[in-house]
């Protein structure tokens, strides 16, 4: 399992944590007593919430659900369904909540993160990433808090970052700068989230100073997921800027993880891919 790009995970696949999912204390530690569970009565959701559930349970495929454990090392359960039935679900309820205000959907992404079920997850940030423009500069505490208190795998990290939190830092470039305090919490995937939160604008040749920032803050981490997620940066602003990856890889390669350097020099010419793998 690679379980670091967007291709990683297999077209058609997604997959949850089986376990509850921990509310986060302002320490970072997780008190046993915050655990919050599924809520027992469809009666005191939303409408739309117990309608997602509802459907999404109804076309859970258990041969999916029991082949999609190889792609995580942590433990995980789900409904097994393909991307594509999810996404539509997402789409087509999001017809129903995107006149509500944007506080109350943001209440209704936490709902579904609740659950601990990844295809809600991935509704989520579906959902988020479409009130992109409606977003404030405050709201990088709330998208901070969901990642800080919900994501605990890399498929739902990347889908929320990628976009929902990519968007917000190409429309607020000022507060980048945050994602460096990221960088450095005991959260593993707030770590990995403060790389890949800028792998789509960095494709695009944008923030390398930034970039270059979170790969020095995580270069040696011993996270595998956080090594994979910074390679992943540095390979997607390779694509524009490949002479200076390429010497920000030779620089540090002596304490560079091998993980994160085979993912840096993906996609650079195989002459330089045999001068950064060279020994000494």
């Amino acid at each position: 399992m690679r379980g670091g790009g967007a291709g990683s995970f297999p077209k058609g696949r997604v997959c949850p944590e089986t376990r509850e999912i921990p509310h986060y204390l302002g320490s970072g530690r997780v008190s046993p007593a915050a655990l919050m569970p599924i809520p027992a009565s469809p009666d005191r959701m939303d409408p739309v919430i117990a309608a997602i559930r509802n459907e999404l349970a109804e076309n859970a495929d258990p041969e999916l659900r029991k082949t999609s454990q190889r792609f995580f090392k942590e433990e995980i359960t789900c409904y097994g369904m393909k991307t594509a039935a999810v996404t539509a679900i997402a789409k087509r309820y999001w017809k129903e909540v995107r006149s509500r205000e944007k506080e109350e959907i943001f209440l209704l992404c936490e709902e579904l993160y609740r659950s601990g079920y990844l295809e809600e997850a991935f509704i989520v940030s579906t959902w988020v990433a479409a009130i992109a423009d409606r977003f404030e500069e405050r709201d990088l505490a709330v998208l901070e808090r969901m990642i800080d208190t919900w994501i605990t795998n890399w498929a739902a990290c990347d889908g929320f970052c990628n976009h929902a939190v990519g968007d917000f830092m190409v429309k607020f470039p000022e507060r980048v700068a945050d994602l460096s305090r990221w960088a450095t919490s005991p959260n593993r995937w707030m770590r990995r989230a403060a790389c890949v939160s800028l792998i789509v604008p960095a494709k695009r040749g944008g923030f390398l100073p930034e970039v270059f920032t979170l790969a020095s803050l995580v270069l040696t981490d011993p996270d595998d997921m956080v090594q994979k997620g910074y390679g992943w940066l540095l390979k997607e602003a390779s694509r524009k800027h490949t002479d200076e990856v390429f010497a920000f890889v030779i620089q540090h390669k002596k304490v560079m993880p091998r993980t994160a350097l085979r993912y840096a020099i993906e996609l650079m010419p195989k002459d330089l891919k045999v001068e950064a793998m060279r020994k000494g």
